[in-house]
């Protein structure tokens, strides 16, 4: 038996026909945001303060993408009679996003913890040389990243912040203390 001939065209119509009377699903993207999941990789943020210029991101990653510079600076000495001491300074902290392939080694290596993944993703440029983003663009990416999920409730504190909330208290003590001394005549 052959086939009735327009058989193939009617079969279309109707499956048309029956598509356009469902909603849409598909999010007409510059109109509509999409929803990332939460560890999603967009683009990577510096934590500037916490960079030490150690080099381990720029040397962990595979492709050679991070770019760093950075001078000696020598501190003074924190108490009287101690001695100088020098520490690294940023002076440049560039990824080139037309290299980076998101892997997160760098994120991963960190030890202070001065990268972070950020959900943005909208950074397209028209020419390639504009895709090298330069640390104010980094830092400017950090304050996108979400915060981290909360710990169980039985978990104990964290040591850094454990350490923390004792140096905060130790020198909120201090600080009470001259003060009660300077007011009294």
């Amino acid at each position: 038996m052959s086939p009735i001939p327009g058989s193939g065209l009617a079969k279309g119509l109707a499956v048309t026909l029956r598509t356009m009377t469902k909603k849409t699903v598909t999010a007409q993207y510059p109109d509509t945001q999409p929803e990332l999941p939460p560890r999603s990789r967009g683009v990577i943020g510096l934590f500037e303060e916490n960079c030490t210029v150690c080099m381990l991101c720029a040397r962990e990653c595979p492709d050679w993408c991070i770019y760093i510079d950075s001078h000696k600076e020598t501190v003074p000495p924190a108490a009287p009679g101690g001695r100088e001491r020098s520490r690294n300074v940023l002076d440049r902290f560039a990824i080139d996003f037309s290299l980076c392939m998101y892997c997160g080694i760098c994120i991963e290596v960190c030890p202070f913890d001065a990268l972070f993944w950020s959900p943005e993703f909208e950074y397209a440029e028209t020419d390639i040389h504009e895709l090298t983003h330069e640390r104010d663009k980094l830092r400017e990416w950090m304050w996108t990243v979400p915060e981290p999920p909360a710990l169980d409730p039985g978990a104990e504190e964290p040591k850094e912040i454990a350490a923390a909330r004792k140096s905060a208290e130790k020198l909120a003590a201090q600080q009470a203390h001259q003060s009660d001394e300077g007011g009294a005549p």
